[in-house]
């Protein structure tokens, strides 16, 4: 089956930053009056808190306080406004956003983000080198822990999961073209994906997100720190720079552990198993896909909702940029999964009125990729004669090999 999706997005360039911008951050000392608004922001998007309120809101830095690590920092659990409102705390650690410009800058960018599927920004603090920023909690946690985590809860069903993906495609959709500036997220993956009370996903981990480069055709930059290693596209680990098609190969990583109900690299596994994505490519490709679904969600999915739903994924991870689709295309897709699904349950009601009703287990149309990068960064058009010879070409390819080498190395670290 070839990928129908078609590129309709265009890519907006970037206004650089206003010096004059840059001072209104200025820090105003001790004397500042505590949750004032920023004054740098319209319509009172951006609060600025004292670090007196902050040690009040998480008694301190208090290890019970504590949710986890972020991209660059912990992440605290705390109260404001005298116990009507929780938050979610980052306090960035010594790696973390370092000169008070680049934290200045990261504050200006996230409080033009404003959209139902990412995490809301409330405000910061910059007092006593102390740097930290200030969010919405999200009760319902990350999407990787109602996957494969210790479930407390009941598996998400299919149409949840749906919901959740085509949410969290909107919101990254948003960040690459709907905010006032081209955002790259550069930390797409399932535990960046949260649920709030509703099951409603919203993008967090936004402090590790970068405007694309100014005047830049392919909305690239280069990058210091790498992406997350078992999400990484290829094609940034090959040339060192990232783009909008770099969180889309991150995007259809998470579509195959919601899939398939597992993380995207486990050790445990041997040889291709070891990584989700090279795995089910190689099933879809001879036509096994369905064998390694959750085992929950069998005679749970409607066969043209899965055959479109597979067919997502496995254009998001096309080893070349080029041949992914971007997230406005992922979104729209993903949209009509949803709503095959719904009309084929309807359909199933209509006969079955207590919601007993199983599907057919499937089989997909074989997939074959033609377009094979070699280590130079160059494509190499391939034919091949055979499933054993796409199977043999991606068994060798950059995810059984490199990416696993890089995981195990940072597992033992």
């Amino acid at each position: 089956m070839k990928n129908p999706l078609k590129s309709l997005l265009l890519f907006f360039h970037i206004i650089n930053e206003s010096p004059n911008n840059a001072k209104s951050y200025k820090s105003r000392g001790k004397g500042r009056s505590p949750g004032k608004q920023c004054s740098a922001f319209p319509e009172g998007l951006c609060r600025q808190f004292s670090l007196e309120e902050i040690k009040a809101a998480i008694n301190s830095f208090r290890e019970d306080f504590l949710l986890g690590r972020g991209g660059f920092g912990d992440l605290y659990k705390g109260i404001i406004d005298d116990g009507t409102m929780a938050v979610t705390i980052e306090r960035f650690g010594p790696f973390g956003l370092r000169g008070g410009r680049e934290f200045r800058t990261e504050v200006q960018l996230l409080c033009q983000l404003r959209h139902p599927n990412l995490v809301s920004f409330i405000g910061f603090c910059d007092e006593e080198d102390e740097k930290l920023l200030v969010y919405e909690y999200i009760s319902n946690g990350s999407l990787d822990k109602h996957l494969y985590g210790n479930r407390s809860n009941d598996p998400l069903s299919w149409r949840q999961r749906l919901t959740i993906c085509s949410g969290a495609a909107r919101g990254l959709h948003y960040l690459h073209s709907g905010a006032k500036h081209s955002i790259i997220h550069r930390n797409i993956g399932s535990r960046n994906i949260l649920l709030d009370d509703e099951w409603n996903p919203k993008l967090s981990d936004l402090s590790l997100s970068k405007m694309s480069q100014a005047g830049s055709a392919t909305g690239s930059l280069n990058i210091k720190i790498p992406v997350t290693v078992v999400h990484m596209d290829p094609e940034c680990y090959i040339t060192g720079r990232i783009t909008r098609k770099t969180d889309v190969y991150a995007f259809g990583i998470v579509l195959f552990e919601v899939l398939c109900g597992r993380k995207a690299i486990d050790l445990t596994l041997e040889g291709i198993k070891k990584s989700l994505t090279s795995w089910a490519c190689k099933c879809i490709e001879n036509g096994t896909i369905y064998d390694i679904i959750d085992p929950y969600l069998k005679k749970k999915i409607a066969s043209q909702c899965f055959e479109k739903f597979v067919e997502i994924a496995y254009c998001c991870v096309c080893q070349t940029g080029k041949g992914r689709p971007e997230m406005g295309e992922v979104e729209m897709a993903l949209e009509a999964a949803l709503e095959l699904q719904k009309i084929a349950d309807s359909e199933k009601e209509s006969v079955d009125h207590q919601g007993e009703y199983e599907y057919e287990e499937l089989l997909p149309c074989l997939f074959v990729r033609n377009d094979i990068p070699d280590y130079g960064g160059n494509v190499v058009e391939q034919e091949f004669d055979s499933c054993s010879d796409v199977d043999s070409t991606i068994s060798d390819s950059f995810l059984d090999s490199e990416v696993i080498q890089l995981a195990t190395i940072l597992n033992q670290g």
